[in-house]
């Protein structure tokens, strides 16, 4: 590659413009990373694309064929085969449908079975994007078994690193009475503020209990 300028090489390209941009034979000598003393992985990627029948050959090849290219030993063809292999995950394997929340009673029947009867006091929150569907939950504070202490900016930290438009505030009351106490309803109102500034939204808080939860937006206490 010493007749290729460094911006036009193929990892400063992919730097530079992303891996769209590379040819075939550029992405495989970025996967090879390097080349031998008497050929460069560019020229190592192209003998194998010839050798294999181009990029669509490479998903039929096995250790044996790669490694009759000059150059290539065991080690360059299992990253070629690893590398494949993630790929032909991706295309088979597609994640599952994130849940989306559009009532209290979706986002309870979600968090019931986890932490409806723990028998601590646990305050975690729901991450969800513009469209209420399922970005994360974390649990944020484990308390005794009648308080649990949790500041906005660890709320809001978790929300932020999620790029989450909304968020549901949720902990469970071990006691088994999912009624709100005045703790609750003052620490609500502190991260509904909290999220007005921030421009994330708290959408509910809700409190569970070993079978039954209360929704303080079901209440009428949250627009």
């Amino acid at each position: 590659m010493q007749h290729l300028s460094n911006r036009d090489r193929p990892r400063e390209k992919l730097d530079r413009l992303g891996p769209a941009a590379l040819g075939d034979n550029e992405l495989l000598a970025v996967i090879l990373g390097s080349g031998t003393t008497d050929m460069d992985s560019l020229a190592m990627a192209n003998a194998i694309l010839e050798t294999v029948g181009g990029v669509h050959g490479l998903i039929k090849a096995n250790r044996d064929e790669l490694c009759r290219v000059q150059g290539v030993g065991a080690a360059r063809a299992a990253q070629m085969l690893a590398a494949l292999e993630i790929g032909r995950r991706t295309l088979l394997n597609q994640p599952p449908a994130r849940p989306r929340f559009t009532t209290p009673k979706a986002v309870a029947l979600y968090l019931l079975p986890e932490f409806g009867a723990h028998p601590v006091e646990q305050f975690g929150i729901v991450l969800v994007d513009a469209r209420h569907h399922l970005l994360r939950t974390r649990i944020l504070s484990l308390g005794t078994v009648d308080r649990s202490v949790v500041h906005p900016r660890e709320v809001f930290r978790e929300a932020v690193s999620a790029r989450a438009t909304g968020i549901v505030l949720f902990h469970n009351h071990p006691t088994g009475d999912p009624t709100p106490s005045l703790e609750d309803v003052a620490l609500t109102k502190r991260m509904v503020e909290a999220g007005e500034l921030m421009g994330i939204e708290v959408l509910d808080h809700v409190i569970l209990a070993e079978t039954c939860y209360v929704s303080f937006r079901d209440l009428g206490r949250l627009k």
